[in-house]
């Protein structure tokens, strides 16, 4: 099998598709071969990403739990099973502890973890033996990164789920893991509410922070998914892949 076709005959869904890493998912999966579905909330970036990257866009709020059910159904009806799942749509709300709100909270949380939690508990009758989750985490999970508390919490909260849910699922051969990226341009840093000033402050002083000197692309996260979800993963579950630069092993390194 070459790389080319690893995912030849295959059905993937990737929420929140329409942009980011998501987006860049969704066209690694359509060049390897596989019959792709991409979702989002806006019908207009939906349906332009999917004529992009030449996939089939379905306009679903992950946040929503009756969006997804009425996803579920209209993917059965159309393929009839899931065999790779990537869970990717998130949102960022940066917020400096003792100026939380509970309204960033509630969508914080709402997207990033009972979103993806019972998007995977709907699509588990859909999905294939064998098949394939791949859970869209980050680095800040674990750093403790300032004006990142919940937004944090609620990618720790995924992978703990996570880790359960691989040990649940093994009889069935489904896999579960987590990509942890680092620093990566992607458009959700332009929904955070920062100024441009503040955004490329913050981008400088970060960019410095890793190893590597440089953000990450969608791309670099995609190949990550793209191998997890595959066969050549089979050996791989319960497990987090950091895609960092290497920041999160030396955090401090400043020069």
């Amino acid at each position: 099998m070459t790389q080319q076709s690893r995912f030849e005959n295959k059905t993937v869904v990737v929420t929140g598709g329409n942009s980011g890493i998501g987006k860049a998912a969704a066209q690694r999966f359509v060049d390897e071969g596989a019959k792709v579905i991409l979702t989002g909330r806006d019908r207009g970036r939906v349906e332009a990403a999917a004529r992009e990257v030449g996939a089939e866009g379905i306009v679903a709020d992950q946040a929503d739990p009756a969006a997804i059910e009425g996803l579920v159904s209209t993917l059965r009806e159309l393929h009839g099973k899931v065999d790779v799942l990537f869970v990717n749509a998130g949102i960022f709300l940066p917020t400096p502890v003792g100026q939380l709100d509970e309204d960033a909270f509630d969508r914080m949380m709402g997207v990033n973890f009972k979103g993806a939690v019972f998007t995977i508990e709907r699509f588990l009758p859909l999905l294939a033996d064998g098949a394939s989750i791949v859970n869209l985490s980050s680095i800040n999970a674990y750093t403790g990164m300032a004006n990142t508390s919940v937004y944090g919490a609620s990618k720790a909260a995924l992978n703990a789920y996570m880790r359960a849910a691989a040990t649940e699922l093994a009889p069935r051969k489904i896999r579960v893991n987590s990509v942890n990226p680092g620093p990566v341009s992607t458009p959700i840093f332009g929904k955070t509410g920062m100024d441009k000033e503040s955004l490329e402050g913050f981008a400088a002083a970060m960019q410095q922070r890793i190893p590597l000197k440089t953000f990450g692309t969608p791309e670099a996260v995609a190949a990550v998914v793209a191998f997890l979800a595959s066969e050549e993963a089979w050996y791989v579950t319960g497990a987090e892949w950091n895609v960092d630069g290497g920041i999160n092993v030396n955090p401090i390194l400043t020069a």
